[in-house]
Order: structure tokens, then C-alpha cells, then sequence
């Protein structure tokens, strides 16, 4: 950038020598810039991917590949503020459901840490917004693991449609003995009525619900909503439709569950924490 000015000079000034300078070799000059552009290739297809994933997550994701030629995390943090790929914080908005006069379960789950899989499902419902209006993504999350083990999308807030995300998880459980598992979700009517209630009870399941209606007590359901809203939907083009949401949610859960490294697993994906809890 400025060829009238000697290499000695300019070293001078970021307090260099001419011969420290000279001691990089051309080829590990080239090596280091190789490196940094395919880093910021990799960051662009992951944010593809997963357009709100963050700087910690991405850095450890990329150590995976490149090992020791893997630059520093303050390097990799600078590297993208220069690319401008750091992420802005979006706001988050909420949503509220319960009166009906259906029987209000106790909650069962205030100090509880679970230990294994199948041992606390959480289960919630968040709004996408589409082009065609709003739609519902209905999901039940293994509390240990943080694994989405049962989701829908519907254009209504219909029991239904809740079920049908229940009966998945209770599909991929298999013949796990599902008496000492406690189902913890809000009180809105979705959860309460009468057909949710007799599936739970069909199993053998523990039923849970919140007292307040703070988010708090249902947080590790509104944290996957968080994420899947914070880190995906916020950051996208909006859907054409619920098909096109349908479609959008399916790579978005399958990344959260088989790529995402989450801090709760001790940077493991989900996926991950259940095949070695049970040491597949």
C-alpha cells in the first residue's frame, strides 16, 4: 500500500526490524493467508447454515478442522470483526397462552436437575411469522440432553397439533420405561386438555406444569425457542408460507441437534451427549 516507504521504516513504525520482517518466509506468509481465507469461507457456509451462531461456538467448530493450524480465539474474534461477521444482538419477542378451565397440573420440577435422558421433557409453542401470516412450531426438548425430540408446524394453536410432537417423542424413546419421566410445560389449554393429558397418562408420564407465568419456569424450553429464533429465524429471509417454514425448521433442528455445540453439554451437541450416555 505504500511502495515509496522502505520495509524498514514501516516495520519501524508496529515496532518491527527489517530482519523480522525478513524472518516470516514467503511460503508461511502465504500458509497464514490460505488459512484465514478458508476459515472465512468455512464461517460463510456455517452461517449458511445457522445464521446466528456465535463467534465461541464457530471457533470451536473450526478447531475441529484445522487442529494446531487453527489461529488463536482473539485472532479468530478479530479476523471476523474485519470481515464484519460478528453478530449484532437482536431483540426477542414473547408470546403468552393459558385460561381455560381445564385441571392445572402442580410443578414437580422446581430444583430438579436431570441425570439422563427420557428423565424431564420440556415442551413449548413459539410463533414464525411468514409472508401468508403467522404459524406454530410445537416442540418437546430432552432436558438432559437439549435434544429436539419432537416438533411440528401448524397454522393453529390446536391440541392436535401439539400432540402430534408429543407422539414423536414418545416414538423415538422406544421401549425406554417412560414411568419415571416428568412432561413439564405451560398451562395453556394445548397441554391441559383432555387428549394431551390421556397420551401423557397412556405412558405412564409424570405431568408437570408451571405455577407463574414466568419464563423462568419453563427456561429450558424458552432457551430453544430463544435459540431457534435468535440464532436462525431473526437472521433470515421470511418463509413464503408454513410449507416454507416447515422446510426452513427441518435443516434448522437438524443442524441445532446434530452440529450446535451447546455451553449446558459441555460444548457436545445434543446428538452427542445421548450417544455417549448410552455408549453408542
Amino acid at each position: 500500500m505504500h511502495p515509496d516507504e522502505s520495509i524498514g521504516r514501516l516495520s519501524g513504525l508496529f515496532g518491527k526490524t527489517r530482519v523480522g520482517y525478513y524472518s516470516v518466509s514467503k511460503e508461511k506468509m502465504q500458509e497464514r493467508e490460505l488459512t484465514e481465507h478458508e476459515i472465512i469461507h468455512i464461517v460463510s457456509e456455517i452461517r449458511e447454515q445457522a445464521p446466528g451462531l456465535g463467534a465461541y461456538k464457530l471457533f470451536l467448530m473450526l478447531r475441529e478442522v484445522y487442529s494446531n493450524k487453527m489461529v488463536g480465539r482473539d485472532k479468530f474474534y478479530n479476523l471476523l470483526h474485519k470481515k464484519h461477521l460478528m453478530l449484532k444482538p437482536q431483540r426477542r419477542r414473547h408470546t403468552t397462552n393459558s385460561n381455560h378451565n381445564y385441571r392445572k397440573y402442580k410443578n414437580l420440577i422446581k430444583g430438579f436437575i436431570p441425570s439422563t435422558p427420557n428423565q424431564l421433557w420440556v415442551a413449548d409453542i413459539t410463533y414464525i411469522d411468514t409472508d401468508d401470516g403467522v404459524c406454530y412450531l410445537h416442540l418437546i426438548t430432552d432436558a438432559f440432553t437439549h435434544e429436539i425430540i419432537g416438533w411440528t408446524v401448524s397454522d393453529n394453536l390446536m391440541a392436535v397439533n401439539t400432540k402430534t410432537a408429543l407422539g414423536q417423542a414418545i416414538e423415538q424413546a422406544g421401549n425406554a420405561d417412560l414411568s419415571h419421566l416428568i412432561h413439564h410445560s405451560d398451562r395453556g389449554s394445548q397441554y391441559c386438555c383432555n387428549d394431551y393429558i390421556a397420551l401423557l397418562k397412556s405412558v405412564n408420564t409424570n405431568i408437570s406444569m408451571t405455577q407463574d407465568y414466568k419464563p423462568t419456569d419453563n427456561a429450558i424450553a424458552e432457551r430453544v425457542n430463544g435459540i431457534i429464533k435468535q440464532e436462525w429465524i431473526y437472521r433470515m429471509k421470511r418463509p413464503k408460507n408454513m410449507d416454507g417454514a416447515m422446510h426452513i425448521l427441518k435443516d434448522i433442528i437438524y443442524f441445532y441437534n446434530n452440529k450446535r455445540p451447546h455451553m449446558s453439554n459441555m460444548m457436545k451437541t445434543p446428538a452427542e451427549k445421548r450417544r455417549n450416555y448410552v455408549g453408542c
